[in-house]
């Protein structure tokens, strides 16, 4: 399906959201238009088969009913991502999440008898679930119970790529899992018995352990090797990041919601080829393409991770080493959703995310070899508008009034993103003032090829030059900074 029909399927959708009566607020009530269930047969009895059939539940504690609601759509959204079929949507309104079952014992119940009527075998939960909560909930459904966390781990784990992505989302999926690690009946619970059983002594470790002890233990040893692989990856990325940012050429990391088209965007500006889905989380693994602006200047883009609401805390940890792409770009371009019906709440959380990784960097021991940098500049950019009609794109601009509108599918207003960008760049630059040796003509070469030069002589100790330079080109230039 397009992003014209599915935006013209939104519009068809009733667009107002009237405020639920109060003896309604205490109980589940179903949220229209999430069920993906297939209407032929033969095709629902293929995808029976390798797909989980799911009903989504969530807790309506704050916002408006409408952000309620895209809250769920977007949980359906993630669980059709991860290849499950959505059968029903429930929604409970309560000051909080249970502290048992999330939703409460009267509510589960009802909810087993929702998991009975649809024929669903996994529940899944819009929010993150204590290890008790989970265990109590599965008792009353007698089927799966995952949390949002879980899904999107599980999406993360699908769509890894690379032997570092794979390390990263293993990593999280562990540090999620450990506190979480439970059996059935009384399999991991059971111990060996005589002296190896006993408490202290050789054998405290082997087979006197529980099954649920065991697993914990080789969980954690192998969590361990994976921080030790990644940090040994994290390594090689930092030497190839030093290597971009001491070549003077400006740094322009493409951020914003999943599946907001940054790499569509990313592929329009710069012809990279690189993987376009309508999925969430598409892309995990950053990709970095050189490209020249309109003012013949050279500049780097980075397609980064996507964030989403309350993404895992688990993900921006594994993640860590790749989200400093973000820490060390001269510019931020927020890529938005124009089609999404809450394009405000998308920027909050992408910033909240962001923010949390500035914060990380600031905090960047000095033995890492890399010098304090500036917050990096944001420009936003609101895509998708081939998808938005004119009464909304108007509403959109008076909400965005600093940002660039753009369509990557059709390439609309990108020609003066460009011209945008390039401003944007070249008011990034700094004025220097270097005496640079004969010895140093690639250096002299740089600064007229990225930047711009304001003055210029020549005597017996070398080149004197005042210009305006990128920021990153600067730093390489600071040993020859002459009064």
């Amino acid at each position: 399906m397009t992003d014209n029909e599915i935006y013209e399927d939104r519009l068809r959708a009733d667009p107002t959201v009237g405020e639920m009566q109060v003896d309604d607020r205490s109980a589940l009530r179903r949220v229209a238009g999430l069920s993906t269930e297939l209407t032929d047969v033969t095709e629902v009895e293929y995808r029976q088969l390798r797909l989980e059939r799911v009903v989504l539940v969530g807790v309506w504690t704050e916002g408006s009913a409408e952000q309620a609601e895209a809250s769920m759509t977007e949980l359906a959204a993630l669980a059709e991502t991860a290849g499950s079929e959505v059968l029903e949507g429930l929604v409970q309104r309560r000051d909080r999440p249970d502290a048992a079952t999330y939703i409460g014992s009267g509510k589960a119940a009802e909810l087993r008898e929702v998991v009975l009527a649809t024929g669903a075998d996994t529940v899944i939960c819009d929010g993150e679930l204590t290890p008790a909560q989970l265990t109590a909930l599965e008792k009353i459904v007698q089927v799966k119970v995952i949390d949002r966390t879980a899904l999107i781990l599980d999406i993360f784990a699908q769509h890894a790529t690379s032997r570092e992505g794979k390390a990263q989302v293993s990593l999280a999926q562990m540090e999620y899992m450990l506190p979480r690690l439970r059996g059935w009946g009384e399999s991991m619970s059971r111990q060996a018995g005589g002296r190896a059983g006993s408490n202290g002594g050789v054998g405290l470790r082997g087979p006197g352990e529980t099954k649920i002890e065991t697993d914990r233990r080789r969980i954690r040893e192998r969590m361990a090797k994976l921080r030790r692989e990644i940090k040994e990856m994290k390594t090689a990325r930092d030497v190839k990041r030093e290597k971009r940012l001491g070549s003077g050429i400006a740094s322009i990391a493409i951020v914003g919601y999943t599946n907001a088209g940054k790499s569509s965007l990313l592929n329009a500006l710069t012809g990279a080829g690189v993987l376009v889905q309508d999925a969430l989380f598409a892309t995990l693994d950053p990709t970095t393409r050189r490209a020249e602006l309109p003012d013949g200047r050279e500049v780097v883009f980075t397609d980064t991770v996507g964030f989403v609401r309350h993404l895992p805390t688990q993900l921006v940890e594994a993640f860590r080493s790749t989200l400093e792409e973000v820490a060390d770009a001269d510019l931020l371009l927020h890529v938005v959703d124009g089609s999404d019906p809450l394009p405000a709440e998308q920027i909050k959380a992408v910033r909240e995310v962001i923010a949390d990784v500035l914060r990380d960097s600031s905090r960047r021991p000095a033995s890492d070899g890399r010098s304090a940098r500036a917050a990096p500049a944001e420009l936003l950019v609101v895509n998708k508008t081939d998808a938005v009609d004119d009464t909304a794109l108007t509403h959109l601009r008076a909400l965005l009034p600093d940002a660039e509108f753009v369509s990557a599918y059709t390439g609309d207003g990108l020609d003066k993103l460009q011209a945008r960008l390039a401003d944007v760049v070249g008011g990034l630059d700094v004025e220097v003032s270097v005496l640079l040796p004969y010895t140093r003509g690639d250096l002299v070469a740089r600064i007229h090829t990225d930047g711009m030069i304001v003055d210029s002589s020549h005597d017996e100790e070398g080149t004197r030059i005042r210009a305006r330079v990128p920021v990153a080109l600067a730093a390489v230039l600071a040993d020859y900074a002459h009064g």
